[in-house]
């Protein structure tokens, strides 16, 4: 390990012990409350705090070495017997490679697949997972919602969508451990920027663009960064060049690398021309714009969503050149067990990536479709008996309303219903996009009630107002409604329904907590609609 942390640190100073050579690393940890004896300690810079700060109480807890840059602490005795301190100038940066080497590369040993996108990363990591455990292959996945080692999919206890480096490279040895060939990572703009570079020593095989939306600005500073950090996802294919798989006797000794991307995105184009690899395109559009550099490209026809899922018609298109115009290949009927039309987007990415990298039939997979099952918290129903719907959904941006909101007005409108939306807009987030949410909703929405999602340190009551800016031609009071109280809200969203009604619940989803200053409060969307419906005298006898 020692050879290794000099050959990839190259670090500015380090300081070792007479017997540094003879110390063993046991584990890695970037929070010094993690540390064990043994561990490595990464002292990292953070928005509120330094790192640095902690590296004392990291070597109390036994840590062995540690990874800093800038100053140490003037008070810090540095003279622990066998500890090891190396300067370096980006601790974060360096803690993927670091965490990598000590994981013995298991990217190295995978088929890696990484979805990128505003919306639709979830669903379509879990749709590749669901798929390849269908055509036998040992596959795990680490998403927003859930994860799995190998086996059966878990909750996924924090709000992170992709960890920090070591995390991710601790589940993917587990992985491996637990006999997998295939992996599916969800990769966030915030992990595939080199600032946090959680996934940077992470090789991927196939990568899938789903969309990039005006979102968490905040952190990436303009919508070009936004778009440029994403596209690390298929930059990284073309370090697949240099891959042999090793894990599963039954793994491929190599593979070729490949890339999916939404051509109804006017960043398709942008995301294609990242890699040199081969990229296909996928549309839910019957004549797609698709830019010169795709050659090959699925479209759905004929959609029709049923509410319970979708049935469509899939044409694979092919273009013998950059000016030829597109010829189908072939056409074929199927049916999708998840409800939400946009689902389709997420089922093809999945099943390109799937054919390219497996070499199955895709036409093989789009027969599968029927047994998908949809992401907790993604257009997820509840039904208690009552006489109207109630879909619970994670959406929270601009984006994301418009994709969920036109299938659901054809539908419930087309048949003399209502629907009632409730959501919020996350505090210490991008603000502009509150009164965007509220103009959308307003143009599909009867009702609107606006309500809490994660406060924060913002006031609550404030941000409603914001989003209820951008409510035109609602009444507050008579179609417009402002609840801080998220439980109190569904209630009343409840209690205005009426047979055949929608009950949209939006924002929250899978997430098991309301976050107001720095408290997290425990909270399951799901149990609450219950339990509201419950109280209304709604309930089902468990099966």
């Amino acid at each position: 390990m020692q050879r290794l942390l000099y050959q990839i640190l190259e670090p500015a100073k380090i300081e070792c012990p007479a017997n540094c050579s003879e110390i063993q690393i046991t584990g890695l940890a970037f929070d010094s409350r993690e540390v064990r004896p043994g561990f490595l300690f990464f002292a990292l810079p953070g928005i509120h705090t330094n790192g640095n700060r902690f590296i004392e109480s990291a070597l109390k807890n036994g840590a062995k070495a540690v990874i800093y840059q800038d100053e140490l602490p003037e008070n810090l005795e540095k003279d622990a017997d066998g500890v090891a301190f190396l300067l370096v100038k980006d601790s974060r940066f360096v803690m993927a490679a670091v965490a990598d080497a000590f994981y013995d590369f298991p990217s190295k040993k995978l088929v890696i697949y990484g979805v990128t996108g505003t919306e639709g990363k979830s669903s379509t990591v879990s749709f590749i997972w669901q798929l390849l455990r269908k055509a036998g292959k040992k596959c795990g996945f680490i998403s927003t919602v859930e994860y799995s080692l190998g086996g059966e999919a878990m909750p996924n206890p924090v709000h992170q969508t992709t960890p920090e480096a070591p995390i991710i490279c601790e589940k993917l040895y587990e992985m491996i451990q637990n006999g997998c060939t295939h992996a599916v990572v969800e990769s966030s703009s915030h992990g595939l920027s080199e600032r946090t570079n959680r996934l940077g020593a992470v090789l991927f095989d196939a990568a899938a663009f789903m969309n990039v939306t005006h979102e968490h600005l905040e952190f990436h500073g303009t919508h070009e960064q936004y778009k440029f950090d994403k596209a690390n996802l298929f930059r990284a294919l073309d370090k697949h060049d240099h891959k042999k798989l090793l894990a599963g006797k039954d793994a491929p000794e190599q593979i070729a690398a490949a890339g999916a991307v939404n051509l109804d995105d006017k960043a398709a184009g942008y995301f294609a021309d990242a890699t040199k690899h081969k990229v296909f395109g996928f549309s839910i559009k019957e004549e797609p714009d698709v830019p010169a550099q795709i050659t090959d490209y699925f479209a759905a026809k004929d959609i029709k969503d049923t509410g319970s899922g979708v049935t469509c018609t899939i044409k694979r298109m092919h273009k013998a050149g950059a000016q030829a115009l597109a010829e189908t290949v072939y056409e074929q009927k199927t049916e999708l067990s998840v409800p939400g039309t946009f689902n389709i987007y997420n089922a093809l990415a999945a099943t390109i990536l799937i054919s390219a990298t497996c070499g199955i039939d895709e036409r093989k997979i789009f027969e599968w479709w029927n047994s998908l099952k949809p992401v907790t918290g993604r257009m997820s129903i509840i039904d208690e008996g009552q006489p109207f719907e109630v879909l619970i959904d994670y959406a929270h941006t601009p984006s994301s309303f418009e994709t969920i909101f036109v299938p659901l007005d054809k539908r419930v409108h087309g048949s003399g219903k209502r629907i009632i939306t409730l959501f919020g807009s996350a505090g210490e987030r991008d603000t502009k996009k509150r009164p965007e949410q509220g103009r959308i909703a307003s143009k599909y929405s009867d009702i609107i009630i606006l309500t809490d999602e994660d406060p924060r340190k913002e006031d609550a009551t404030a941000i409603l107002k914001e989003i209820a800016a951008g409510c035109t031609g609602k009444t507050e009071n008579k179609d417009l409604f402002l609840i801080n109280n998220r439980p109190q809200a569904i209630r009343k969203a409840f209690s205005l329904a009426k047979d055949g009604d929608l009950v949209l619940l939006l924002g929250k989803g899978h997430e098991n907590s309301i976050i107001y200053n720095e408290t997290a409060t425990p909270y399951s969307e799901f149990a609450e609609a219950k339990s509201a419906l419950k109280e209304a005298g709604y309930s089902k006898l468990e099966e």
